[in-house]
């Protein structure tokens, strides 16, 4: 009996799907048990109850029927026991197709929800990415994905729209600002943080860079954004395209490490953070060698350390919190936000369900870019409506570029009368413009002198060396108490900032050995802690205390002033001699 003729198409779908199975995938193509408890998880079920193909277990069963047929001995065997079927013609794929990119966001709730571990959103990716491979995809899919490829971002954002908008934005900011200094600065080498952003930021939502751009300079950063490879996003993760998904993080860190930056730091972007972060360097076959965070986590650790001041009541109106999926399922992110959120705002409404168990914004997986689903999106949405409605929230506020359109989106369809926004506006809006410390000539007592910065925290270390030298100062830097004793006695600081909780030898053990040591017993200390439970480590010791003390987190207000003093009483002391 002869075979059934495939079609080219079908046969290379099948050749690389043996080429995808690992032991993630091949676990998750024969745990399922078909329980049914994925199906209340999803909101395409909630949504279209009738419809049994809308079931994850369904869908999965779609790709699970080729893999039984060709990779696993039952189905070569006993096919009809184990409902193994063969795939023959391409309208079979366009099937396939619209199964796997129209009818799931790869939001992963099913899997989270699966007793067996069925991780039912990468079996989705996995047969997304043999689609694409033969070119069946729809066409957002395609043409998002041609633009990152060969433009270098998601959008097609030409870099001289980029660089223009860019420029226009350092304009508004320095005349906000009244500072020249607070410009965007491009391509700067060797900064503490090289920022990448979304390019929806560029296309329609320009504010959001602004609005960092302000926070990292009144955070007094170090920062830059580069001209090009600035794309943190990455298609590669909704299309299952693992090269091109390579492609992508090998830009962004390639750039990043042309620029000699130390941190890498992300908008606000689920799958970009996931990919990014997550993802993105097994793609690549590369390790960062540089760290990776959320600009949620820079802001709120600015806040922490006193870098940024600001006023909740800037932000009265009420707001409920959106997890983006990637960020919370895939991530395990979603106490910073709240955190930060609830730094900034007056009234903040959780959303039920929420973290883990959040219901997609609809527009997950690449959604918003295929237009021919855009109904059956909508529809499921109707899920996020009832959540958001029931909050009675005048704002949702989500920290995923993807879930600010999708969120959007089904706002206007149902007439919720709901914004949309994220924390980095919140941020900024929030954030307390003082005037800088600027000290008069005749008092810049700063110049000339020698301090020791010791912590080990490198953001510290970077904040307390950065005011002092703009005060003129010559800095020295230790991370821990062994190296602050040995540059002390070579370096014979004026100061010694000595931060109390250190592995190793602790700051209190360094003061008492620097007041018995008759070189450095005159030396003034400035004690800098986030313990003040550890103030009495130095007040019960033997020995002549400091001459200045501050708790975290710090400003650099208080800090200048704090120091200043303590310097006007040595330089009296000098005259005097």
């Amino acid at each position: 009996m002869l075979e059934k003729a495939r079609s080219h198409k079908v046969k290379k779908v099948i050749e690389r799907m043996g080429k995808k199975l690992n032991r993630q995938v091949v676990g998750s193509l024969v745990a399922c048990v078909h329980c049914g408890m994925c199906t209340e998880s999803c909101h395409y079920v909630l949504a279209n109850p009738d419809d049994p193909t809308f079931a994850p277990a369904y869908k999965a069963d779609q790709i699970r029927k080729i893999f039984k047929r060709h990779f696993d001995w039952t189905g070569r065997i006993f096919p009809w026991w184990v409902k193994a079927q063969d795939l023959y013609v391409d309208e079979e794929l366009e099937k396939l197709k619209d199964i796997v990119f129209g009818k799931c966001t790869n939001c992963r709730r099913c899997s989270i929800n699966c007793p067996m571990g069925v991780d039912f959103a990468t079996l989705n990716r996995m047969a997304r990415g043999l689609l694409v491979s033969v070119g069946v995809m729809p066409e957002g899919v395609a043409v998002v994905s041609k633009d990152q490829w060969e433009i270098g971002n998601q959008m097609g954002v030409l870099k001289e729209d980029y660089l223009e908008t860019l420029e226009w934005l350092s304009d508004e900011l320095e005349n906000e600002m009244g500072d020249s200094a607070a410009r965007i600065p491009i391509d700067k080498m060797d900064a503490n943080v090289v920022y990448a952003i979304n390019p929806r930021e560029v296309k329609y939502d320009p504010r959001t860079i602004s609005d960092a751009a302000k926070v990292f300079y009144l955070a007094g950063e170090n920062w830059t954004i580069a001209s090009e490879g600035w794309d943190m996003t990455n298609f590669g993760l909704f299309s299952g395209d693992d090269e091109l998904g390579g492609t992508v993080v090998r830009r962004l860190f390639e750039k990043v490490v042309e620029l000699r930056g130390r941190k890498l730091v992300l908008s606000e972007c689920g799958h970009g953070y996931r990919a990014t972060r997550c993802e993105g360097p097994n793609w690549a076959g590369m390790d960062a060698p540089f760290e990776i965070e959320s600009s949620v986590l820079t802001m709120l650790r600015y806040i922490k350390e006193g870098r940024i001041k600001v006023d909740r009541n800037k932000n009265d109106l009420p707001v409920t919190f959106h997890d983006s999926c990637n960020n919370a399922r895939s991530c395990g992110f979603f106490e910073e936000p709240r955190e930060l959120l609830n730094l900034v705002v007056t009234d903040f409404r959780e959303m039920y369900p929420n973290r883990a168990e959040n219901y997609c914004c609809s527009g997950g997986g690449g959604a918003m870019s295929m237009s021919e689903y855009t109904p059956l999106r909508l529809k499921a949405a109707k899920v996020k409506a009832d959540q958001l409605q029931a909050t009675e929230a005048k704002t949702v506020v989500t920290t995923c570029h993807n879930c600010v359109d999708a969120l959007t989106d089904l706002i206007r369809h149902y007439k919720l009368g709901m914004k949309v926004t994220q924390l980095v506006n919140l941020v900024s809006n929030a954030v307390v413009v003082e005037e800088k410390v600027v000290a008069p000539v005749e008092v810049l007592i700063l110049r000339g002198y020698k301090i020791l910065v010791v912590d080990d925290e490198p953001d510290i270390l970077t904040f307390l060396s950065a005011v002092f030298e703009d005060q003129g100062a010559t800095v020295v830097q230790a991370s821990d108490g062994e190296q602050a004793l040995d540059l002390a006695r070579q370096e014979k600081p004026d100061l010694i900032t000595l931060d109390l909780s250190m592995p190793g030898k602790n700051g209190a053990y360094v003061f008492e050995e620097l007041r018995k040591n008759p070189e450095l017993a005159a030396t003034r200390v400035c004690i800098i802690t986030g313990k003040p439970e550890l103030r009495q480590l130095i007040y019960d010791r033997p020995v002549r205390p400091p001459e200045g003390y501050l708790d975290k987190p710090i400003n650099e207000e208080s800090l200048l002033v704090n120091v200043r003093k303590v310097l006007e009483v040595a330089h009296e002391e000098r005259k005097l001699n």
